[in-house]
């Protein structure tokens, strides 16, 4: 439609392109930053995000009555949906694993098991804070997912992140001046090998929590 050598329909379209764009750039910060939190990972935020407009480009806008709230919605059930499905990969991977068969090929006899996971935790137990050295065992060995951490340090997830991350700033740092003794915890060494023999650290929790109680 032309009125005095206007096109209104040209001007309606670059009104809508013009709408979309302020409200990517004022969204996208947000909805990135809530993505990241969720997954933990930049590419994985950011490709959730791009997806997310991608997607609310294509719909008819003008039937949504609160657009930051739907993008947030949006955001939030792609980011569950991408947990998911890893966790779900994950398991089917471990399904498919036959522990017996895995450690019947192992050769072992060359390793002191003992004085392996002593020396391991030796390290743990003098580089790292009582919650600290639980976070990193428990994330990094047995892959507690931070949901749960929270519960079994008393930290938010948030908190369980950071922890995690400065265990491993730390444990990154040279060792070479570190003398290794036996750790004083037999205990400790005891519930950790169980852990790993079983698959179950309920024990190693326990004495895990006991050590984050004698510190507070």
């Amino acid at each position: 439609m032309r009125t005095k050598g206007i096109d209104f329909t040209f001007v309606y379209n670059l009104r809508i392109i013009v709408n979309q764009t302020q409200t990517i750039t004022l969204y996208q910060p947000l909805l990135h930053r809530l993505a990241l939190k969720m997954v933990g990972s930049w590419q994985d935020a950011e490709d959730i995000v791009q997806d997310t407009f991608l997607k609310w480009l294509t719909l008819d806008q003008e039937k949504i009555k609160n657009t930051k709230a739907y993008l947030i919605k949006s955001v939030t059930n792609s980011c569950i949906n991408h947990l998911n499905s890893i966790k779900r990969k994950k398991n089917e991977y471990l399904d498919a694993i036959n522990p017996k068969e895995f450690v019947e090929k192992l050769d072992l006899s060359h390793i002191d098991i003992e004085h392996e996971i002593s020396t391991a935790l030796a390290m743990l137990h003098k580089k790292l804070e009582p919650v600290e050295r639980a976070v990193y065992l428990l994330r990094e060995v047995f892959n507690i997912e931070y949901d749960e951490l929270q519960q079994i340090v008393n930290k938010k997830k948030e908190n369980c992140r950071q922890l995690f991350s400065r265990a491993k700033e730390k444990l990154a740092i040279d060792t070479s001046k570190i003398s290794f003794d036996m750790v004083n915890s037999a205990q400790l060494i005891e519930s950790f090998k169980k852990a790993c023999s079983f698959g179950e650290p309920k024990e190693l929790i326990e004495d895990l929590r006991l050590e984050i109680s004698q510190k507070a």
